[in-house]
C-alpha cells in the first residue's frame, strides 16, 4: 500500500501538554503504529499507509479534544487512547478476537465512554462493519448509551452531518395532540433515557445549539414517515414497540451515508395484543441480508446495579417454571 503523508494543526494547543515532557506522549504513539511521526512548528506530519496514517490522526484529534475538555492529559489518557484505536488488546479484556473500537467520547464526569462487557464490545464492532445493527437485550445492558456514544463520536468526527434519535410513543398511541406544548415537548417523557444519554456526553449548552438546529433531531417513530435521513447516524430505541409496518418505514428511510442502530428488549412489549412487534419479526426478515448485524445481549452484558443482573435471571426461572417445586 502506497505511503500517503498527513499535517495535523496544533496550533492553539499546549505542545507540552499534548506531546508530553521530553516527547513521552509521542513516544508511546510511535511505539503502538507503524508510522513516521514528526512535530514541526503548529503541525504533526503522519507518513505512512492510509489506515495506519489514519489511525494516528484519530490518536492526535481524541487527545487534543480531551485537553481541551480537562485542561490536562494524563498518560494513562494517553495510554487508552492509543490502545483503543490501534485495536490491540488491553490487558484484562475479554474477547480479544473482538478488536477495539475507534470511538472515545468525554463524558460530563471526564470519564471515557468504552465498551466494557463481551457483548457491548461485539456491538461497537458490529457497528463499525455495518450500516444496519440491531441490538437485542435486556435492561441495563447499556445498549441505548453504547448507541448514542458512537453517534456522538460519528457527528464530532464528521461522519455524519446529524444525529436522529426516535422512539415509538406506545403510551401516547402515536397521537400526541393532547400533551401541552409543541412537539419537543410532548415526547420529552418518552424520551427522555435518549436526552439522558447526551447530556452525559456534551456540554450543556453545546447540547441546546445542536438541538435548536436540528444537528440533534429527538422525534417520535410516527413522525418519521415520508422523510429520507441522509448523512445521518439514526437510532431507534425501544424498538420491541414498533409495530411490523413501523419497522419497514423505519428502515426505508435510510438515505446515502447513514447508519442506523436499532435497540429493544423483546420481553417487555407493550404494543396491544395480537400486535406482532416488528422487533420480533424483523429477526427473520433480515436475517440474511448483507450489511445487516444482530447482536445478542445478555445478564452477562448488565452493567447497572449489581442486582438489575439477579432480577433478569429471577424474571427468567419465573417465566420457564413449569409450577413444580
Amino acid at each position: 500500500m502506497e505511503v500517503i503523508e498527513k499535517r495535523i494543526k496544533i496550533g492553539g494547543v499546549d505542545h507540552l501538554s499534548l506531546l508530553g515532557i521530553n516527547d513521552s506522549n509521542l513516544q508511546i504513539i510511535s511505539d503502538r503504529f507503524d508510522a513516521n511521526i514528526v512535530v514541526r512548528g503548529d503541525n504533526v506530519i503522519i507518513k505512512a499507509e492510509e489506515d495506519e496514517a489514519n489511525r494516528v490522526e484519530k490518536v492526535f484529534k481524541e487527545l487534543m479534544y480531551i485537553l481541551d475538555r480537562t485542561g490536562i492529559l494524563k498518560p494513562d489518557d494517553v495510554v487508552t487512547v492509543v490502545e483503543l484505536i490501534s485495536g490491540e488488546v488491553i490487558k484484562g479484556r475479554e474477547n480479544a478476537d473482538i478488536p477495539g473500537r475507534e470511538v472515545i467520547i468525554l463524558s460530563a464526569k471526564n470519564d471515557l465512554i468504552k465498551p466494557k462487557t463481551p457483548g457491548q464490545k461485539q456491538l461497537v464492532h458490529a457497528v463499525s462493519k455495518n450500516d444496519v445493527v440491531f441490538a437485542v437485550g435486556p435492561a441495563g445492558t447499556g445498549k441505548t448509551y453504547l448507541a448514542v456514544a458512537m453517534a456522538v463520536a460519528a457527528l464530532r468526527s464528521k461522519e455524519v452531518q446529524k444525529i436522529v434519535l426516535t422512539r415509538p410513543a406506545v403510551e401516547a398511541g402515536e397521537s400526541l395532540g393532547f400533551l401541552p406544548g409543541d412537539l419537543k415537548e410532548k415526547v420529552v417523557p418518552y424520551l427522555r433515557p435518549l436526552y439522558d444519554a447526551l447530556e452525559d456526553m456534551l456540554p450543556g449548552e453545546k447540547l441546546k445549539q445542536y438541538v435548536e438546529r436540528n444537528v440533534i433531531e429527538i422525534a417520535p417513530l410516527a413522525y418519521m414517515r415520508g422523510r429520507t435521513l441522509g448523512n445521518a447516524f439514526v437510532i431507534l430505541d425501544e424498538a420491541q414497540n414498533a409495530s411490523s409496518m413501523q419497522m419497514k418505514m423505519f428502515l426505508t428511510r435510510l438515505g446515502v451515508n447513514s447508519k442506523a442502530i436499532i435497540t429493544g428488549d423483546i420481553t417487555q412489549i407493550d404494543l396491544p395484543q395480537k400486535s406482532l412487534s416488528g422487533l420480533v419479526e424483523i429477526q427473520k426478515v433480515l436475517k440474511n441480508v448483507q450489511g445487516v448485524s444482530f447482536v445478542y445481549l445478555d445478564k452477562a452484558d448488565v452493567v447497572r446495579h449489581k442486582l438489575v443482573k439477579d432480577i433478569i435471571e429471577a424474571y427468567e426461572k419465573y417465566n420457564n417454571w413449569d409450577g413444580k417445586d
